[in-house]
């Protein structure tokens, strides 16, 4: 495999596809209302939707079910803070959701000894957003705490044979879809990648990134680009991984164990995974980690990242597949998918593998 970024001069963030192609096209987020989320939280003491909204609850943390629209997670994340009087960092939150679309997701706010104000509070935050559930926690929500996301998609303007995207969809349900991460994580045209080529990988080993003494002028005003540096590397790494399954998918064997998978043995059965690239490379080994080594070779700028950082090598499953998955065509062209997909999977990556997507006006470019 060839380094893209050299054939073309730009970077490649259309991978292969498990069938090499596509069976349709469609118009995503025509309108909000077609791309809705559901966070499961899926913690003991919160209340689902069918619990009563509000249930007896004790904790520092108040938490709070947004539906929001229009607006970023982190922005949402800030606006409350601002209206708590609390600090940033005091907001929690589970994940990333997306901002054109209709979604209902979780936030904690600390606010401690502040119980007998919380009615006041929710009541001026339902004046920019609704709030469905609100309840007290003892802990903070952090990132990765939910079970996982329900989506409710209406794809519009689909061309293509019914019943061969019926055929897709159904393997979809039972095979899965390459577990690439998507090209938002990369910025415009691979932006964020193009950053990470120019950082220090230094920049990441610095004393004081945790549990280093707070409060210091130098951390503060590092602080915003420390963020953006992670944001970088974070892209890099991603980048590393879509590139390594993208050869398996091309090679046919990116559901099977290869020789060398960490963690195989006879008991229990592994997932089959990818790299997520770190200081030492790959913890694959054998055949496995040789494939892996050499994808990342074609990449020397960011392979170069990780060679002076702490960043311990990980793994992620190549395999994605999507749960409870239902399909509904509501018109000749209108097709209404529904699934739940656990954390760190993406619900565009996933019926990608099935459509070519195109933004609508809810997304403009």
């Amino acid at each position: 495999m060839s380094d893209p970024t050299q054939a073309s001069g730009t970077w490649r963030l259309d991978w292969p596809t498990s069938r090499g192609g596509r069976v349709a096209a469609a118009e995503l987020k025509r309108t909000p209302e077609d791309f809705r989320v559901f966070e499961d939280l899926g913690l003991a003491g919160f209340p689902d939707e069918e619990e009563p909204a509000n249930a007896p609850s004790a904790g520092e943390h108040l938490c709070l079910q947004l539906e929001k629209s229009g607006d970023n997670t982190e922005y949402v994340a800030r606006q409350l803070a601002s209206l708590s009087g609390c600090r940033h960092f005091d907001v929690g939150f589970c994940g990333l959701k997306d901002r054109h679309a209709v979604t209902r997701q979780w936030f904690s706010l600390y606010r401690p000894g502040m119980d007998a104000g919380d009615e006041a509070f929710v009541a001026r935050v339902c004046e920019r957003w609704p709030v469905l559930a609100w309840i007290r926690s003892p802990r903070k929500l952090r990132r990765g705490d939910h079970r996982g996301n329900r989506f409710e998609i209406t794809l519009r303007d689909v061309a293509g044979e019914p019943a061969a995207i019926d055929q897709a969809l159904s393997e979809l349900a039972v095979s899965g879809a390459p577990n690439y991460f998507g090209p938002q994580r990369f910025g415009r045209h691979g932006a964020n990648l193009d950053r990470a080529l120019t950082l220090d990988p230094t920049t990441l080993n610095r004393p004081g990134r945790k549990g280093g003494k707070k409060g210091g002028r130098g951390r503060r005003s590092s602080g915003s680009q420390d963020s953006k540096n992670v944001l970088y590397f974070s892209a890099a790494r991603s980048w590393l991984f879509n590139e390594v399954l993208g050869l398996r998918v091309v090679e046919g064997n990116w559901r099977e164990l290869l020789d060398g998978e960490p963690g195989s043995g006879p008991e229990p059965m592994p997932q089959v995974t990818g790299p997520l690239w770190g200081d030492g490379g790959t913890e694959a080994v054998a055949v496995q980690g040789a494939l892996e080594r050499e994808v990342v070779a074609q990449a020397p700028g960011l392979e170069a990242l990780f060679s002076k950082t702490r960043m311990k090598p990980e793994r992620r499953p190549l395999v994605a597949i999507p749960q409870q998955l239902h399909w509904q065509w509501l018109e000749a062209d209108v097709l209404r998918i529904d699934f739940w997909l656990a954390p760190g999977q993406y619900a565009t990556t996933i019926l990608a593998d099935v459509f070519e997507l195109r933004e609508g006006a809810s997304n403009p470019e």
